[in-house]
């Protein structure tokens, strides 16, 4: 079983236990004695259940087991002190076992709501804070029962709870002050100023767009979606106008996957401000990096490429030959892009494939009819691809893979999540039991190319409540802290830097780091064995831990973040700076 199947048994068992012991109270109270006894007897089993799912986690990793360990084992030890002897034992009047097990229904929920709202990393504060809860939850179901304890009693409670929940709280949300990211222009004159080869002007503005014969709102870059497609031969300059017509929240240009100058980047704030209405910002830059990538706004990113801000970036070397095609993915107001076209391609023929996935979700891809090859993923070639058959990949959120084949007699179809978005004929062929590839095994490997590491960070990706803004949220964390609370990753130009990413969350999270690739050296525990992977965007999946290593050679402040990009507004980013 996968660590991530792992954490979401051991949730639901917890949620049972919980439910069995408060519901076993409940029973008791009101004097119903099988239905107390049977639900406290399936709490008990439950909660014993849990001592095999946390091992479990703890061997997968103390980040996924550090509050379970520390504060939901020893409530739910103390829950079984209180309850199973009462409950061995229990009286003609089954009521009077109410209390231990509200009591341990109260323990298990604490330790529940630590996980929940707080998750990691594991503290003393929160321990704390569901002492307090536990105590003070037990005191009134006390008095709710006709036998509430004598003044002194009450007092000791309402003492140790307070105590508690003073303390908990100033140790839970004390404020560890990450340092301002700086609204940085030091990098400006990293800009070329070779004369442009190639210059594009891109308006942005709302419109309304067709899609399957429906018209739908949408923000776009020169009233399309997709916006153009910008190509560049290898040794071009490349230059692009952005202009906003009326994008009241602000445009920006980011080069996904397209490791640009800091100055070029394209993110508010961080970067350069926002491109208001009526305004224009240029953006130069060397296309010396042959591959596959896009662009996209970065100001107000979930809502702005949603709406359809975003476009394809191909850089090809010379000369090209054969059939180029380019499969950007995307989900404009709920309905599918691009829409399904065929085009017939002479057999012999060379094809290649260039998929962009541009959505903030995972989506599968299979070619049907043919053999192929996948040349590259990210913009970065494959070392000995090997030929695949009725084998399907899957492009995470910003990611991108370049398939090649040799166009058949027959026709061939390309699927993704099902419907057939390109062909060359048709194709009628079930794709979905077909495996998946892994990359991580594909192609030939070679050594990594340096033998040290100068700085590691440990990024833990979860959910939890953020107490440090105006109002409380619920956020898409790391380490614990959300967005702008997320100590920035400071390294030096050359460092050789090394990333442990884990996600003891229950969703996806398509990591992304701005102006650089990392090289993958292994998932949970599954060393690269194959061509080496240089990514810009890959899935870290639930219960996921990705080991991967770059060279620090692009000075600057980077965003790093998660690619879904809800996740990201709603927490999830963090800056990686050069001192």
């Amino acid at each position: 079983m996968s660590t991530g199947s792992v954490l979401a048994v051991d949730l639901v068992i917890a949620v049972l236990a919980a439910a069995g012991w408060l519901g076993g109270g409940a029973a008791s109270a009101a004097r119903r004695r099988p239905l107390a006894l049977g639900l406290a007897a399936f709490a008990l089993v439950a909660t014993l259940a849990r001592a095999v799912t946390i091992t479990a986690l703890a061997r997968a990793g103390w980040w996924f087991a550090g509050e379970k360990v520390l504060i939901a084992a020893p409530l739910a030890l103390a829950a079984v002190v209180v309850a199973g002897p009462r409950l061995l034992r229990a009286p003609g009047d089954i009521r009077s076992v109410a209390l231990p097990l509200f009591f341990a229904g109260y323990a298990q929920s604490g330790a529940l709501l630590v996980t929940l709202l707080h998750g990691y990393p594991v503290s003393a504060g929160v321990g704390l804070l569901a002492l307090a809860g536990v105590i003070a939850a037990t005191a009134v179901s006390w008095r709710a029962l006709g036998a509430g304890p004598s003044r002194a009693v009450s007092r000791a409670a309402l003492v140790v709870a307070v105590t508690a929940l003073v303390t908990g709280t100033g140790l839970a949300v004390a404020p560890g002050a990450a340092p301002a990211v700086p609204h940085n222009h030091k990098y400006r004159d990293a800009r070329t100023s070779d004369e442009p080869t190639r210059r594009f002007v891109l308006t942005a503005g709302t419109a309304t767009v067709s899609v399957s014969g429906r018209d739908v709102a949408a923000w776009a870059f020169n009233g399309q979606v997709p916006g153009p497609e910008l190509t560049g031969t290898a040794g071009d300059v490349v230059e692009v106008t952005l202009r906003n017509r009326d994008i009241a929240r602000g445009v920006t240009l980011h080069w996904h996957g397209y490791d640009v100058p800091n100055s070029q980047d394209g993110v508010p704030g961080v970067t350069q401000a926002a491109v208001l209405p009526g305004q224009e910002f240029v953006y130069r830059f060397r296309a010396d990096q042959v591959g596959t990538y896009w662009y996209h706004t970065h100001s107000v990113s979930d809502l702005g490429v949603r709406m359809g801000l975003y476009g394809v970036l191909v850089v090809r070397p010379a000369p090209v030959t054969g059939v180029d095609v380019t499969v950007p993915v995307h989900t404009l107001a709920g309905l599918a892009l691009p829409e399904p076209r065929t085009e017939p391609v002479e057999p012999g023929v060379p094809v290649r494939l260039r998929l962009i996935n541009t959505d903030s979700t995972t989506h599968r891809y299979a070619l049907a009819g043919t053999p192929f090859r996948v040349v590259a993923i990210d913009g970065s070639d494959l070392r000995g691809p090997t030929s695949l058959v009725d084998t399907a990949v899957l492009v995470p959120a910003g990611g991108r893979y370049d398939l090649v084949f040799t166009a058949p007699p027959t026709p061939v179809a390309l699927f993704v999540d099902g419907r057939a978005v390109y062909s060359t004929g048709p194709v009628s062929t079930a794709t979905s039991a077909w495996p998946v590839l892994d990359p991580l095994t594909y192609g030939v490997g070679s050594p990594v190319p340096w033998s040290r590491v100068d700085r590691e960070y440990t990024l833990v990706l979860d959910r939890g409540l953020d107490l440090r803004g105006l109002l409380p949220r619920y956020a898409h964390t790391v380490n614990g802290a959300a967005d702008p609370d997320i100590p920035p990753q400071v390294v030096r130009l050359g460092d050789i830097v090394a990333f442990t990413i884990v996600n003891r969350s229950q969703v996806v999270h398509p990591w992304h780091l701005h102006g650089h690739h990392v090289l993958v050296l292994s998932r949970n525990g599954q060393r690269a064995t194959g061509s080496p992977l240089w990514l810009d965007s890959f899935d870290v999946r639930p219960g996921d831990v990705w080991e991967v290593e770059f060279r620090a050679d692009n000075p600057g402040v980077w965003a790093n973040h998660c690619h879904n990009l809800a996740h990201a507004d709603a927490g999830m980013m963090l800056h990686l700076m050069y001192s």
